[in-house]
């Protein structure tokens, strides 16, 4: 009876350490210019937050300020494309300076969240957003579509690294007129 019991409890420890494995770090790419890097993204899919569920027409904006910062501004149509437009303003924070492409990104001070360029295509016009914990990722584009090969491979991509593909969204963007 005492074996059973010494079986049962290796058991139950075998099973709440398996619910502690950690992921593996999540890579970024070697190096943003972080000059290139500006400007207008669409973000095409991913895995949102709670305020971007429902959003049409969602773009990321970056700059660099006076202090080194970058300045965001992420902006979206709310439920439709003619819904209330939103827009959010964090703030930046390149951590990694050889990389320029581990960030911190602060909503509300003094909290920051994780932000990883894990993807960034050689003309920069396709780049991939994500987070160590694996739970937000942002597709983005220098235009408001992607060709469907791109985004196959996209999706193996943050697959190969630890994302559920059914877990990403893509968003709405109207036709845009040139």
């Amino acid at each position: 009876m005492r074996h059973k019991s010494y079986f049962l409890s290796v058991l139950v420890l075998l099973f709440s350490l398996s619910g502690c494995a950690q992921v593996a770090p999540l890579s970024n790419v070697d190096y943003v210019d972080l000059q290139r890097f500006m400007g207008r993204w669409y973000v095409i899919g991913g895995i949102p937050t709670f305020f971007e569920k429902g959003a049409h027409n969602p773009t990321e904006t970056y700059q660099i300020g006076n202090d080194g910062t970058i300045e965001t501004t992420f902006t979206f149509n709310d439920g439709s494309f003619e819904g209330d437009q939103k827009s959010y303003r964090p703030r930046g924070f390149v951590v990694d300076k050889q990389s320029n492409a581990v960030w911190e990104m602060q909503f509300i001070w003094p909290l920051k969240a994780d932000y990883r360029i894990i993807y960034l295509d050689e003309q920069y016009a396709h780049t991939v957003i994500g987070r160590e914990k694996r739970d937000y990722l942002w597709i983005m584009s220098r235009e408001p579509r992607i060709e469907e090969g791109v985004w196959k491979d996209i999706v193996t991509l943050v697959e190969s690294v630890g994302y559920s593909s059914d877990q990403i969204h893509q968003f709405p963007h109207a036709k845009v007129s040139k």
